[in-house]
């Protein structure tokens, strides 16, 4: 199958637009990479330092013959789905010494938790984690020791992070190593009720814990699809993740056995030997197409249009909101996973998962099959599954059928004929809108406006009953430079329960919603963002505003509009508390969120 028209055009426009960038990136990685192996130029006295710790493992270091191995950690056992890396420092080592080579812990970088942070002051510090742990993962790498890497993270800024790292030192292979998702609890959409019966005061506290306790029960990713899993397949989807290896659950044998073969790979194609694969030449302009396809295909979150185009300047590559939307136009949803359906990615896995998805699309020609990956030459290695045989993993074909058409079907008969994502522009300025969970009678909301300037005044505003007609809820001053971009994601129950009472009901904000939101309809990301000129500070209470997600348009119907002053907030008190201090340079300095809201690309 010739690839897709959409799909080759998207690509070649990214590729000319960024071909001074990535030039520039290439050049310099080039250049590292003919430097040698890194250690060959240490003084005695740096590699000593280096290697005092390492035990029996010192000579095969000193002797600069065995490939080292950096493992950058986001291990903390607050955090669910990263509770499983604290074994696999000493897995990796295990199977580094049965290659003949070494591993050693680079360093450590911090890992939050959104689910904790919901709602909370802490979630202001959310986004700016990925930049702070790119930057810590740099400093891991900077020992200047390693022929390799393996990258730990699974969780919501903390894969984009690591890949803006690995694509920093991309003159070194790079693998990212999955923990898996947690074995499946209350199912999604009764913990959804709950929370909705909660918002309404049918059920107490003691009910919502209960059921929250019943979902987030054990070591592993949270089961919906948000951000977390969706990282996970953006990482099979780019080809750096060993086949395979984004859904097996924690602490089991397939699970460790990936992890031995990840180290065993990632020391492979070191320029020490002859397989020589290093990030720089994984990561082009067809990988994060492939990425977008996977993001649409699979119905994955909205966080991801913030931080692909992120990850993608960090490798030399420019991406635009239209380059998600065109290809959202042309790859079919094929997957119903939490929130866009019941399942969990448990039952998606089992239904056939990744590889049958991957086979579809690329059987359909909507992806790059010509790409480099951690594993070898060619996106067909991840349409093979991973068994463990004897001790040892085996690939095999992946069944070529869905297992369970409601949960997964083919490209040429998908949920939906697009990847329902639309980005949105108008009078009120460009942002994005996930509709693939949204019904169609709800895709356009013509209604007056409220503003709010945070989340907690729309759950006052609700509790008060002041919700009973038609009503844009506009949250504004929630972009990067007012307060760190916090996820909006309380507000996903309140306006499901007014769109469940019969009301047309939307939000706009300059903020972020979560993976987890879904069947309201939310144009977010906006911007420019209120704090910094956005045309949201002119819109007044009672203002006419229009949100058609069909045409992809946003825009304030009230004449007279653009003439106004911007309204301002009060923006003081969101630089002080649960370390809000030490992000001021970060608010300050922060980009576009169509250009991945960044600090440090």
């Amino acid at each position: 199958m010739s690839l897709n028209a959409t799909i080759a055009k998207v690509t070649a426009e990214i590729e000319a637009r960024s071909e001074t960038l990535r030039g520039t990136y290439l050049d310099r990685m080039r250049r590292a990479a003919e430097e040698g192996p890194r250690r060959a130029h240490l003084t005695c006295g740096n590699q000593a330092h280096a290697y005092a710790a390492m035990g029996a493992d010192q000579p095969a270091l000193a002797e600069g013959r065995a490939p080292n191995l950096g493992i950058v950690t986001a291990y903390n056992d607050m955090l669910s789905a990263h509770q499983p890396y604290e074994r696999y420092p000493e897995l990796l080592r295990s199977a580094a010494r049965s290659v003949g080579g070494t591993a050693q812990v680079a360093g450590g970088v911090p890992a939050m938790c959104d689910g904790v942070t919901q709602g909370q002051v802490g979630m202001e510090l959310s986004l700016f984690s990925r930049d702070v742990i790119a930057l810590a993962a740099g400093v891991s790498l900077s020992h200047n020791t390693y022929d390799a890497a393996v990258y730990l993270g699974v969780c919501d800024k903390i894969v984009p992070g690591l890949v803006i790292a690995a694509a920093t030192f991309g003159y070194i292979p790079g693998l990212f190593l999955p923990a898996g998702p947690m074995t499946s609890g209350l199912p999604n959409d009764e913990k959804a009720k709950v929370r909705q019966q909660y918002a309404t005061g049918e059920v107490g506290r003691d009910k919502l814990m209960e059921a929250e306790m019943k979902s987030y029960h054990g070591p592993g990713t949270c089961t919906f699809y948000g951000t977390a899993n969706s990282n996970q397949m953006l990482m099979e989807f780019m080809g750096l993740h060993m086949p395979g290896s984004s859904f097996i659950n924690p602490n089991t044998p397939l699970r460790d056995a990936l992890t031995e073969a990840g180290a065993k790979r990632a020391l492979a194609i070191t320029a020490l030997g002859n397989e020589y694969r290093p990030v720089c030449d994984v990561l082009d302009a067809k990988a994060f197409v492939n990425g977008i396809v996977g993001l649409m295909a699979t119905g994955g979150s909205t966080n991801l249009v913030l931080h692909l185009p992120a990850m993608a300047r960090a490798a030399g590559v420019a991406l635009e909101l239209s380059d998600f939307d065109q290809i959202s136009q042309a790859v079919p949803l094929m997957a119903k996973v939490y929130p866009n359906g019941l399942a969990d990615v448990n039952h998606f896995h089992a239904a056939g998962g990744l590889q049958y998805m991957i086979g579809e699309l690329l059987d359909a020609g909507l992806m790059h099959e010509d790409v480099k990956t951690v594993a070898g030459d060619g996106m067909r290695l991840y349409t093979q599954e991973p068994k463990l045989k004897d001790g040892a993993i085996v690939y095999e074909d992946a069944p070529r059928e869905s297992q369970n058409d409601k949960i997964l079907r083919p490209a040429s008969d998908p949920f939906q004929k697009s990847g329902g994502l639309k980005q949105m522009i108008g009078n009120l300025g460009h942002g994005i809108m996930k509709i693939s969970a949204v019904k169609p009678e709800h895709h356009v909301v013509e209604a007056p406006v409220r503003i709010f300037h945070d989340q907690a005044q729309v759950k006052d505003a609700f509790k008060a009953g002041e919700f009973t007609s038609d009503t844009i809820v506009v949250v504004r001053f929630q972009g990067p430079k007012s307060n760190g971009m916090p996820e909006l994601h309380s507000l996903t129950p309140t306006l499901a329960v007014l769109q469940d009472r019969g009301l047309k009901v939307a939000l706009v904000t300059d903020g972020r919603m979560s993976g987890a939101s879904g069947k309201v309809p939310s144009a977010i990301h906006v911007c420019p963002e209120a704090a910094d000129g956005g045309p949201l500070a002119k819109l007044r209470d009672g203002d006419i505003v229009r949100l058609d997600a069909t045409t992809g348009t946003l825009q304030c119907l009230t004449e007279g509009f653009d003439a106004r002053e911007n309204a301002t907030a009060d923006l003081s008190g969101n630089g002080h508390g649960v370390g809000r201090e030490l992000f001021e340079a970060f608010r300050r300095n922060v980009g576009l969120a169509s250009n991945g809201a960044a600090v440090v690309v």
